[in-house]
């Protein structure tokens, strides 16, 4: 009998893993997508082929700027947005972890030690024979096992959407890093375009001021009118005011960066750095790379999956639940007996239940999670799309600022060259001064233009970086064509 029971058992486990593998409701696939083959590309753009299986990290060191990589690492240690996220991947984790402890047999030990006075009252069992109160121990010592046979696949459905929400969960952190990152980088640069108008502006009140003394000194001696230097001065208070605008708004972007940086808005300072900055180079790979690359749509595929597998767990519960309930253990009323052969009991149980009526209930649980699938499908389809036209967007906005930026430098030598010639048209007498006035707003205009344009070229640089996912590997660095404008490399 001792024989039969050891291969009985094993026997029946190992039907349960079979039949536990037709598991009910659709296996997923991941939907097919229409992706185009190649981008639309402007001039003097060519096809890049980033390195898309490799790990995407730092991008923002591209730009080569110390400070921005400081408060990218100190926003990836301090910001409280990225650590909930972190959070939520924990709690992710720990519930795919024990949604997973189903799959496994239940083991449990209980023990109990009573003294305890049965009642002589009590409901007789036989009229035969009368009950007695008595007094007396109660020891027993348990072990109870417990393990759902899981023919109808319910809980490898739900193990399967678990794991998926956990990946869903990376993909959500890897989108707030990148999103926090891109972020940090749109303020920096925004910060570090004003600090650049800013100097344009005081190398503009400083030639304004030197003009102001010219009129004020040739109004002195009778050659010019007093309207030079009214024009002059209200040409200089004019350019004044805008300079307190600008600081203003870089106090704003100022603000911004502490709060992403995990640091309280009055104890964070950035010093003004008037420099020039150049966008890096950005390989474009295909269309279809985005797939693999951007984690809010590696997040939107991990959902349908998780969304799919709900539909089998909602269809597992049209079937049978089974729970296979073996105990062993030893009861006593005297301790010293407790581990004595009488003292021994034990059972062999299976527990089944099968709804046969709820009104409709479980189809429309069904239903629910078929609609809840095509809702995550629908999500997906139109997240990817999204990232085609943000790579798209980004293409053009890179190709058509470099072009834009070449232009305003060559405008801002054109302007210098017409304020050389009204100032020495004024000083010969030859021209009203109205000209040399119109000459240095013009020049302001193309510097302040140029500046904004510089901005921009960062910005949308920063944009399509985070449209194409991150990061790259392996990419070489662009090929200045003669018109100044970047060529992506590949690999």
């Amino acid at each position: 009998m001792t024989a039969r029971r050891l291969i009985a058992w094993p026997l029946a486990a190992l039907v349960a893993a079979v039949l536990s593998a037709c598991a009910a409701g659709p296996d997923y696939q991941k939907p097919e997508l229409a992706m185009p083959v190649s981008w639309q590309l402007e001039a003097p753009w060519q096809q890049g082929k980033p390195g898309d299986s490799e790990p995407k990290g730092a991008w923002w060191e591209r730009f080569g700027d110390a400070q921005l990589n400081a408060l990218a690492q100190q926003a990836l240690a301090g910001n409280q947005t990225l650590a909930a996220a972190n959070a939520r991947l924990m709690q992710a984790r720990a519930s795919a972890n024990a949604t997973s402890a189903g799959m496994f047999p239940q083991v449990g030990l209980s023990a109990r030690a009573a003294r305890q006075r049965i009642s002589a009252n009590r409901p007789l069992t036989n009229y035969a024979s009368p009950n007695f109160a008595t007094v007396q121990n109660d020891f027993a010592l348990g072990l109870n096992v417990s393990y759902e046979a899981d023919l109808f696949g319910r809980v490898q459905r739900s193990v399967e959407g678990a794991r998926a929400s956990a990946q869903q969960s990376a993909a959500d952190l890897e989108n707030t890093r990148l999103l926090l990152t891109a972020e940090l980088a749109v303020n920096y640069f925004s910060l570090r375009e004003l600090d650049v108008e800013q100097d344009v502006l005081a190398q503009s009140i400083a030639l304004q001021r030197q003009a102001l003394e010219l009129a004020t000194s040739r109004h002195d001696l009778g050659a010019t009118s007093g309207l030079d230097v009214a024009q002059q001065q209200a040409l200089l208070d004019t350019t004044l005011t805008q300079v307190d605008v600008l600081r203003k708004q870089r106090a704003q972007f100022e603000h911004a960066i502490a709060t992403l940086t995990g640091t309280p808005a009055p104890l964070f300072s950035l010093p003004p750095l008037a420099q020039a900055m150049t966008p890096p180079p950005v390989p474009l790979g295909l269309p279809s790379d985005l797939l693999q690359r951007r984690p809010d749509i590696a997040a939107a595929e991990r959902a349908m999956a998780a969304a799919n597998a709900q539909i089998g767990v909602a269809s597992a519960a049209f079937y049978p639940s089974i729970m296979l309930l073996p105990s062993y253990g030893v009861d006593s009323r005297a301790w010293g007996a407790l581990f004595d052969a009488p003292s021994l009991l034990w059972s062999l149980g299976v527990s089944a239940t099968q709804t046969l009526f709820d009104g409709g209930r479980l189809n429309a649980n069904v239903d629910f999670a078929r609609a809840g699938y095509d809702v995550a499908v629908a999500n997906y389809r139109r997240v990817v799309l999204s990232a085609m036209q943000e790579v798209e967007d980004g293409i053009t906005g890179v190709a058509t600022l470099e072009r834009a930026h070449s232009q305003a430098q060559t405008a801002i030598v054109s302007a210098r060259r017409v304020l050389d010639l009204a100032n020495s048209r004024y000083e010969g007498g030859v021209a009203t001064y109205l000209d040399v006035i119109t000459a240095q707003q013009s020049l302001l205009n193309s510097e302040r233009q140029a500046a904004q344009l510089m901005g921009q070229r960062l910005l949308i640089s920063v944009f399509l970086i985070k449209a194409l996912g991150g990061d790259w590997q392996g990419a070489q660095q662009t090929v200045m064509q003669t018109s100044g404008s970047p060529v992506s490399q590949g690999q």
